[in-house]
């Protein structure tokens, strides 16, 4: 028998184990590529949870998915880059900042829209902040050092490109009136039977 097998701990303790584990990888950014080298490359991005406060089962569950295929990935000799992000969620952040205002008896009309912007942007990182712990929380084997949000200027960027692009080839348009952009691509994509 092993010497120090009279050292172990006689319960096995989750908690302890797990955030030793968890900030030793953070430390050590055991899962950031500086510049993926190999032939067999594979990148994802995680579906941004919304900044609107904290994360529910449906977000472990996927979370825990998609660190399974990054990991078998890395197991079968690829380079992995697994982006973790944040969505600002407009609208829905708007309310859960409303309801914080109400608690206050006031209103987003008390503030005005430029104190009502104040207001949101000061409550995105703390609540984004909180995300990211939990996510770290789940143990996902994310690249923290390529964390991206969707209101980040580069992003913002390539989303109005593209929406210029859709307009322009007329696969998107514009109508009088209230309403977003209306997708003309079944016409484009699919046959007729579709």
């Amino acid at each position: 028998m092993p010497e120090n097998r009279d050292n172990l701990p006689k319960h096995y303790n989750p908690e302890e184990i797990e955030k030793k584990w968890r900030e030793y990888w953070l430390k050590e950014k055991l899962y950031h590529l500086e510049n993926p080298r190999k032939e067999k490359k594979f990148s994802m991005v995680q579906p941004p949870p919304n900044v609107t406060g904290s994360l529910h089962l449906g977000h472990a569950w996927n979370i825990t998915i998609q660190d399974i295929v990054a990991r078998y990935k890395r197991m079968d000799g690829y380079d992995v880059v697994w982006v973790p992000g944040f969505d600002h969620a407009g609208i829905a952040t708007q309310y859960v900042v409303e309801k914080q205002l109400k608690e206050e008896g006031k209103t987003r009309f008390d503030l005005g829209r430029e104190g009502m912007l104040k207001k949101i942007w000061e409550w995105v990182p703390v609540s984004r902040n909180s995300i990211k712990t939990q996510l770290q929380f789940l143990g996902g084997s994310v690249d923290w050092e390529r964390e991206r949000f969707t209101m980040d200027e580069g992003f913002s960027r390539a989303v109005r490109e593209v929406f210029h692009r859709l307009y322009e080839e007329g696969l998107i348009y514009r109508v009088s009136g209230n309403g977003n952009p209306l997708p003309n691509l079944f016409e484009h994509t699919f046959p007729p039977a579709v």
